[in-house]
């Protein structure tokens, strides 16, 4: 997620773009003060360094949940729709880019699929799971009715905070917790998300300042940056959320990036890896679950995602040598959630932006860096794909390249819309209810690891 929200509408009738066009989107808008800049959004080792005094939280169980009735466009880093062709699946450029040099890859931080009789998908319809996949955004300072619909009609897996719903800490405190009240599942908790990076993406009012991460970044102390990541941890529980779209894991190369800037690191693949891991492990301390982003990396853009396509004409083999490598890392050290970004990659796929695109997702992050965890897309409202695309179209594709939660920030609208059609996608044959399954297994992975009371 990159920015504020946005007062402009959504234009969801635009035609895609063909393919021959590609290259040629004009930059795309996403998450408005920060996340714009962003690369592929989106975890590490956590359990085995989180703390015992933790602020209790709700439970996932193995029973079966009971699911009844059920804006921000430029948000920062959380985002109109003609048909479109199946993705096109890219030539790989290199064989070996999903190993570190040592070619070892880190066990799955969340399993891939679990056929224990138990699970909470059991005798789930199919309208709960897909509503489970859907993060919403809220409007207003307090839970609406058409916000409460979205939790208990369509059972939605979580909802995402902008600085437009933050008055201060008690009321914030206060919202988040009517929001998990209304959560008619408890055995289901609900994801409670915000982008609190440090720096000019910040939204949590009555908490100390967090430095930027290029200032982190210029410390070049692993120590620091940790103790960092258990401060916003520590800001984020208390006042009631349980994901962080952070850390951002793109490495600032391209100097005119109106996005990314200080939000990055630094302008080397080592420093990001080395102070962004120790930042995940901070918040994973905390039991917040960090979201590294934006995959496959937004630090070599010039257009602001949250309001046109970026293009990036690299290779495989260049992503290899720069982009690619703090993600690589990150994945090594046991990360459970990557947030894909909204840029166009002609060179891996010329139809599809990478949160669409099965040659990223499913090819390049799952099969060749071997991520076995949580695929979340960056807001389907920014400008990247609201231009271009429709949101019901965009999230069925994304789906079908392989990712598990849809993030739609802004207007309860678009979440319906988003949840209707992958419904009516798996009705008519386009995905399976196996695909269905694979997602709703990873998410109740990461709830039952982060959101539980042990």
């Amino acid at each position: 997620m990159f920015g504020e929200r946005s007062n402009t509408a959504t234009d969801t009738s635009t035609q895609a773009s063909q393919a021959s066009q590609a290259s040629q989107v004009s930059p795309s808008s996403s998450e408005t003060q920060a996340d714009a800049q962003a690369n592929p959004q989106t975890e590490p080792q956590a359990e085995a360094s989180a703390r015992p005094n933790q602020e209790p939280a709700e439970t996932v169980s193995s029973t079966k949940p009971n699911v009844s009735d059920s804006k921000d466009a430029s948000k920062e880093d959380s985002s109109d729709s003609s048909k479109t062709n199946a993705p096109v699946k890219p030539k790989a450029d290199s064989p070996n880019a999903g190993s570190d040099q040592s070619g070892q890859t880190a066990a799955p931080a969340v399993p891939a699929k679990s056929d224990n009789a138990s699970s909470p998908i059991t005798g789930m319809t199919l309208e709960e799971k897909i509503g489970q996949m859907v993060l919403a955004g809220l409007e207003g300072t307090s839970l609406r009715a058409e916000d409460k619909k979205l939790i208990q009609d369509y059972g939605i897996g979580g909802v995402i905070f902008y600085a437009d719903n933050i008055q201060s800490a008690a009321q914030t405190k206060k919202f988040a917790a009517s929001i998990k009240a209304a959560n008619p599942n408890k055995e289901l908790p609900l994801l409670i998300s915000v982008d609190q990076e440090g720096g000019r993406v910040a939204r949590l009012k009555g908490v100390e300042k967090i430095p930027t991460a290029a200032a982190v970044g210029r410390k070049n102390d692993t120590e620091y940056a940790r103790s960092i990541g258990e401060q916003l941890g520590e800001q984020l529980k208390s006042q009631g959320f349980n994901l962080d779209y952070a850390p951002v894991l793109d490495v600032n190369s391209n100097p005119d990036n109106p996005v990314i800037g200080d939000r990055s690191f630094g302008d080397s693949a080592a420093m990001v890896s080395k102070m962004g891991i120790a930042v995940m492990q901070g918040l994973e301390s905390k039991k917040v679950i960090p979201v590294v982003k934006h995959f496959p990396g937004h630090g070599d853009t010039s257009v602001d995602s949250h309001i046109s396509l970026p293009v990036v004409n690299k290779s495989l083999a260049e992503l290899n040598k720069l982009e690619l490598i703090p993600f690589r890392k990150a994945i090594n050290e046991g990360a459970d959630v990557v947030m894909i970004a909204h840029i166009l990659l002609p060179k891996l796929d010329q139809q599809f932006p990478s949160s669409m695109s099965k040659a990223v997702i499913t090819d390049l992050l799952r099969s060749k860096l071997g991520f076995k965890g949580v695929v979340m897309t960056d807001d389907m409202t920014m400008g990247a794909i609201a231009k271009n695309y429709g949101i019901g179209e965009s999230a069925v594709h994304s789906v079908q390249a392989g990712s598990d939660i849809i993030l739609v920030a802004h207007g309860a609208d678009n979440a319906i819309e988003a949840i209707e059609a992958i419904t009516q996608a798996v009705k008519s044959g386009r995905i399976s209810e196996q695909r269905i399954d694979e997602s709703l297994t990873r998410i109740f992975a990461l709830k039952s690891k982060y959101l539980n009371e042990k």
